[in-house]
């Protein structure tokens, strides 16, 4: 008979060798793929970072849009990116500040940033006054490597290293009261205080950061060698300042508004017209967070709105305006909200479909302050002066000076107030960018009916403290 003991030897080895099966399966790490074969991995800053996250993966798909290959990101926490890379989880790490704790090689820097020492109340205005103070900077960050730097000078210096978090976090944690110093670049602490305009003084550690790629030192070295290329490239093209304006640029116009009174407005007055400008989006396809920022920006929503010089309403039409879209009523917010979109639309549909869709836009906001004919000014001007004229980075650096007599006397439709117009597109930028935080931030609190007591402390400030503009004379044509 037979005996099925004498299968257990057997059928041990057969779980044991399924069980190391199932171990390699669902531990084992998938190695890094050859990019040449299709697919570069870069490591970005983590999604709580999100300016530097969307710059830097914008920043890498122009990358891998040269090595003509499909980009994959890994976000990762700022003390966890270099251990990933030289264990080869990716190809590359961004926004580096170089450093001898890992094997590495480091591209050209692309980006030059002043950190900054900033405190609860008021920042000392000497690091040796720190003694006193409870300094906390992101593990692994590019101001841990300053304070290292700084520390060579001031040997009594000290701070604690917090890991799992970053500077944009910890900037949160001082505006909020709930921690004492911390350290960031200027790129985050002027985006910090469009949320915390309480922020005060920050004191430059006189130490910048030239942020850099990295690359594991037995890494592709063909791979490096096209980061460099890339590097010079973009920084010849323009490219690399563009991508910086688009992502930065703004926060230049932070002290231009009343953050407070846009918060409150746009949680008590917007929702009345939001569903006009959502009709507008839908007859033109342009956000409708967009164009309500433009009517803020023109009116504060104020459909009575009237200027000295006639120009009246929510959207703040002239009578030629108004006139050429049919709206018998200026002061009819629906009528004047619809024609606002509709000439704005037409406006961008002027313009060269060449022009990517962003700078389109920006561009049609800037003549529909100053009329298409100065805004087309601006762009000869860009040509002649060797920029991009289908680039809004390019020409707002042309536009202003159609006020000056060198200039407005060659341009073919004269003199114009270019500067006002530069100010006004990116205000709008800044206030879109607010109605979409808010708007996302409405949608994901709905249960409870309102936002959370830390989100009104990031909102209120966003846009910085002076007091409310009055409605704005214009010169739409």
């Amino acid at each position: 008979m037979f005996d099925m003991r004498s299968l257990l030897p057997l059928q041990l080895a057969v779980v044991l060798a399924l069980g190391a099966w199932l171990w390699v399966k669902t531990t084992a790490v998938s190695p890094l793929p050859d990019w040449h074969r299709g697919e570069l991995v870069v490591i970005v800053p983590p999604a709580e970072m999100e300016t530097a996250n969307a710059f830097e993966t914008a920043l890498a798909a122009q990358f891998a849009q040269q090595l003509q290959v499909r980009l994959k990101t890994i976000p990762l926490a700022i003390d966890e990116k270099l251990p990933a890379l030289v264990a080869h989880k990716a190809h590359l790490a961004t926004a580096v500040r170089s450093t001898t704790d890992y094997a590495l090689r480091f591209s050209k820097s692309y980006q030059a940033l002043d950190e900054l020492l900033i405190c609860q109340g008021d920042t000392p205005d000497d690091i040796d006054d720190l003694a006193a103070r409870t300094l906390v900077v992101a593990a692994g960050s590019p101001q841990e490597s300053v304070l290292r730097e700084v520390q060579r000078e001031h040997d009594k210096l000290s701070w604690h290293s917090q890991r799992d978090t970053s500077p944009v976090e910890l900037l949160e944690q001082v505006a909020e009261g709930k921690l004492d110093c911390t350290v960031a670049n200027n790129e985050q602490l002027a985006t910090a205080r469009n949320y915390y305009p309480d922020l005060g003084n920050a004191l430059d550690l006189g130490s910048p950061s030239d942020l850099t790629w990295a690359f594991a030192a037995d890494g592709d070295p063909q791979l490096f060698d096209e980061a460099q290329q890339f590097f010079a490239r973009i920084k010849r093209d323009g490219t690399l300042r563009r991508l910086i304006d688009r992502y930065y640029g703004y926060n230049e116009r932070l002290n231009a508004v009343n953050a407070e009174a846009f918060i409150n407005q746009a949680r008590t007055l917007l929702p009345r017209y939001r569903q006009l400008f959502q009709e507008a989006a839908d007859l033109t396809g342009i956000d409708w967070k967009l164009l309500a920022a433009l009517a803020y920006q023109e009116s504060h929503w104020n459909p009575q709105a009237t200027s000295y010089t006639n120009v009246r309403g929510m959207m703040m039409l002239t009578e030629e305006t108004a006139d050429r879209m049919q709206v018998e009523n200026r002061l009819d917010a629906r009528a004047s909200i619809l024609a606002g979109a509709r000439y704005l639309q037409l406006l961008k549909e002027q313009l060269p479909l060449r022009i990517n869709e962003e700078d389109r836009l920006w561009m049609a906001l800037a003549a529909y302050n100053q009329g298409m004919g100065h805004l087309e000014d601006a762009r000869i001007l860009a040509l002649q002066s060797g920029l991009n004229p289908d680039v809004w980075s390019d020409v707002k650096r042309t536009m202003p000076l159609l006020a000056r007599p060198a200039y407005f006397a060659k341009a073919k439709h004269g003199k114009a107030r270019g500067g006002e117009a530069v100010i006004l597109v990116e205000t709008i930028r800044l206030y879109h960018d607010m109605l979409k935080r808010l708007d996302s931030a409405d949608e994901q609190n709905s249960a409870q009916n309102n936002l959370p007591d830390k989100l009104i402390g990031l909102l209120k400030g966003r846009l910085g403290l002076s007091a409310p503009q009055q409605p704005r004379e214009d010169a739409r044509q």
